[in-house]
């Protein structure tokens, strides 16, 4: 028969085992369902542990399992509509299996990353899923792996990092959507991409020599996909067309806004992802400029928006949702145990056209997009 323990504080496991009349090492079996406990004394512990407010220590039953059922997903712009759809398919993945999710927001600052990865681990978190910010040393990362705790990158690569990544091919995307502008007969074409002033001095390289080595971020990857493009249909790269001031909303539409100043504007922006593709709505808005009939508007990603503003958005899109669905899926069978070589997945992409993008008549020395 059970003794009753008048609730006080926080109940532990030794309140637990004498409002049960057992051990305590029986009711930390009991309620930490290891080991053998009978099924009538299991459930007189967890009668108990339910009268007094019993919660489980987290901490002290990782040391017992060696696993706290919790992944940590460190992203890199919270805000951005692919980070908040991506994380939710973690999220629902990891909870059908069993695991919670502790997040970081870095704001694209590689000392924050490290200082969230750092903090993640000392939670004894079982595996990570980061979205890295550009440049700097990546020891933090490497570190994470070397200690065995399985770690997926989303969206993005890092050179020299031996790591799981899942996402899709920016090259290939990007250069499929500037072949779309090309062949509606465009050759002015600006980009507005996120950054940082480095980033835009190794774009503003001649023939952006070099920029698909720019680490981590997609930047460098859809600008060679641009570049590609542009050097295929044998078009030149106005340098006065190259945009990245930043990855707010705002600093989008403010670079949009000078490009629509310039003398001799584009006739089409690409803007590489959802933000930079609002901020360039916003700008040519405001502007009094008619979208498509005197500029053309391609995005990267399909926010929720861009279908019902007018003129539609035509958009490269990609499956954010299934892009952490499947990071997520990788994680968890990692840190089942599941080996073999590095694995890099790549999702299919997109093209959806909607009213954005208009035909211009084609340029006198143009020579047939291909």
């Amino acid at each position: 028969m059970s003794r009753t323990v008048e609730p006080r504080g926080i109940a532990t496991v030794p309140d637990v085992a004498r409002a049960a009349g057992v051990s305590t090492a029986t009711a930390a079996r009991a309620l930490g369902g290891y080991g053998s406990v009978r099924e009538s004394t299991r459930e007189r512990v967890q009668a108990a542990a339910e009268q007094l407010g019993y919660r489980p220590n987290s901490l002290a039953r990782s040391m017992i399992t060696g696993s706290t059922s919790t992944l940590g997903v460190v992203m890199s712009d919270i805000e951005n509509p692919f980070f908040r759809r991506s994380l939710r398919g973690i999220a629902d993945t990891a909870r059908a299996e069993g695991f919670e999710v502790l997040l970081a927001n870095t704001d694209e600052q590689l000392d924050k990353e490290e200082t969230a990865v750092r903090l993640m681990t000392e939670r004894r978190v079982d595996g990570l899923v980061v979205c890295p910010a550009d440049g700097g040393d990546r020891s933090h990362i490497s570190d994470v792996i070397a200690a065995g705790i399985p770690v997926v990158l989303l969206d993005r690569r890092v050179a020299g990092v031996k790591a799981d990544t899942v996402g899709i091919d920016n090259r290939k995307a990007a250069r499929t959507a500037t072949e779309y502008l090309l062949g509606r007969g465009h050759r002015d074409i600006a980009i507005v991409t996120g950054g940082t002033p480095e980033m835009l001095e190794r774009m503003l390289r001649p023939d952006m020599r070099g920029i698909e080595r720019l680490s981590a971020t997609t930047v460098g990857a859809r600008a060679a996909g641009f570049r590609d493009a542009m050097a295929a249909a044998g078009v030149p790269i106005r340098r006065d067309l190259i945009s990245s001031g930043g990855y707010r909303r705002e600093d989008a539409e403010t670079e949009t806004a000078r490009l629509l100043s310039l003398p001799n504007p584009p006739t089409a922006v690409f803007a590489f992802d959802a933000m930079q593709s609002l901020g360039a709505f916003h700008a040519i808005s405001r502007a009094g400029v008619r979208c498509p009939d005197d500029i053309s508007l391609l995005g990267f990603d399909d926010a929720e928006w861009a279908d019902v503003v007018s003129p539609g958005l035509t958009v490269m899109a990609q499956p954010t949702y299934e892009i952490g669905v499947a990071a997520c899926r990788l994680l968890l069978s990692r840190i089942e145990g599941s080996g073999g070589a590095v694995a890099h997945r790549r999702l299919p992409t997109e093209l959806i056209e909607r009213g954005s993008v208009a035909v211009r008549p084609p340029h006198p020395d143009a020579e047939p997009a291909r």
